[in-house]
């Protein structure tokens, strides 16, 4: 995963096969219904349930699950009391790693965290223990068209952070606490977002050098993120195109 900006989280992503469209939905459901259970079912007043809306859409969740998952939110019918959890440890070659998992059961999420951890040469920590490694920031991607100097000049008059050019997109990123402003404050101004989330970006990157430990990081980040719990992955490591072809093969 190299050759990736500083500024962007290191995350290792990979292709969603129809077998895991269930999985898929399910992590959005979830998202949603704590959504509409903290804030309300009316995306018009709960910012957090409007941006989990636009990213199930685009993720194709249909508009019948997305519907009960925020009736279910609601309080309409049976509803899972989900808790939203952070776990954090690290992955071969010394990979920080921190897992956001959404769980109506702890203990089961738990186990089976820490069992991933071990089976792939890794180690379950305490809370804390690499969370510092990472900055929490909102990103807000926009379409490459988009007109760089009039952008730069509202979200900085916003607050934000910084504007960067990357992949023929423009990412405005902001703090958690003005993310919210800035996107709004954005929409206002007459820019529409291709999307908008709160993500983890790594202060420093950890080499992976030799393919066995490679193997083993992306197995356990695999694992991870086909768990039902897991709503989020993010790592810090650096594995060079090289290693990664071969692995490919």
């Amino acid at each position: 995963m190299s050759g990736h900006s500083k500024w962007l989280t290191i995350k290792h992503k990979k292709a969603k096969v129809d077998s895991q469209r269930a999985v898929v939905f399910q992590k959005y459901s979830r998202e949603l219904i704590v959504s509409a259970r903290l804030g309300g079912p009316d995306p018009a007043g709960n910012f957090r349930l409007r941006t989990a809306i636009e990213k199930a859409k685009a993720a194709g969740l249909p508009n019948d699950n997305i519907k009960r998952a925020i009736e279910k939110g609601a309080g309409a019918g049976a509803s899972e009391n989900y808790e939203e959890l952070i776990y954090e440890g690290y992955g071969a070659g010394g990979a920080a790693i921190v897992v956001e998992a959404m769980t109506d059961n702890r203990n089961r999420t738990a186990g089976d965290i820490r069992s991933f951890f071990t089976k792939y040469n890794g180690s379950l920590g305490a809370t804390g223990c690499v969370g510092w490694m990472f900055d929490q920031r909102g990103i807000i991607v926009f379409d490459g068209s988009v007109d760089f100097e009039k952008l730069f000049e509202a979200a900085i008059n916003l607050d934000a952070l910084d504007v960067i050019e990357e992949d023929d997109t423009y990412k405005v990123l902001t703090t958690p606490e003005n993310f919210q402003s800035v996107v709004e404050g954005l929409e206002k101004e007459g820019f529409k977002a291709e999307s908008a989330e709160l993500t983890r970006i790594p202060k420093n990157t950890v080499e992976i050098t030799d393919e066995k430990t490679a193997d083993q990081l992306l197995k356990l980040l695999d694992k991870l993120e086909e768990h039902d719990d897991v709503q989020n992955v993010y790592s810090n490591f650096d594995i060079s195109d090289d290693i990664l072809q071969k692995l490919d093969n």
